[in-house]
């Protein structure tokens, strides 16, 4: 079992304005990591930089920034290649998602996800065995 984690729940471990959605989602990577199970892509590493030393009110110095991608990097990670891409592309114009959603299912399902934690996609929805999860759905943040 694989769960790939999109960008937005990794820069909640870094985001001081959300300490409710900052430690639920420190408590599942830390969980889906112990165990394992945890698979990014090299989209999420890059968004993930981007996200946390500009977006973020309170934004990580380049260095630790760059110290966490490391450590990030050490987990499995899928690689966005041709192929991802153009597979993106036809299931964009398909589902009528947007190319960058349908390019995370395609790295998660290129990896063997079973699960994809995000809060951009329909939480419950199942795409080519593909479980979408929002992390905080139903929570009161």
């Amino acid at each position: 079992m694989r769960v790939f984690f999109d960008t937005n729940i990794l820069v909640y471990l870094f985001d001081a304005d959300a300490a409710d959605k900052k430690e639920q989602a420190r408590a599942r990577f830390e969980t889906e990591a112990s165990a394992g199970r945890v698979l990014l892509s090299t989209q999420v590493l890059q968004e993930f930089y981007v996200s946390v030393t500009r977006k973020l009110s309170v934004p990580l110095e380049p260095e630790a920034a760059e110290e966490v991608v490391r450590n990030f990097s050490m987990l499995p990670i899928i690689g966005v290649n041709a192929e991802r891409v153009l597979s993106a592309i036809s299931r964009s114009r398909r589902m009528q998602l947007s190319f960058w959603d349908t390019l995370i299912i395609e790295t998660a399902l290129s990896g063997g996800a079973n699960r994809l934690l995000t809060e951009d996609l329909q939480h419950g929805q199942i795409i080519d065995g593909l479980l979408i999860e929002n992390p905080f759905f139903g929570t009161t943040i």
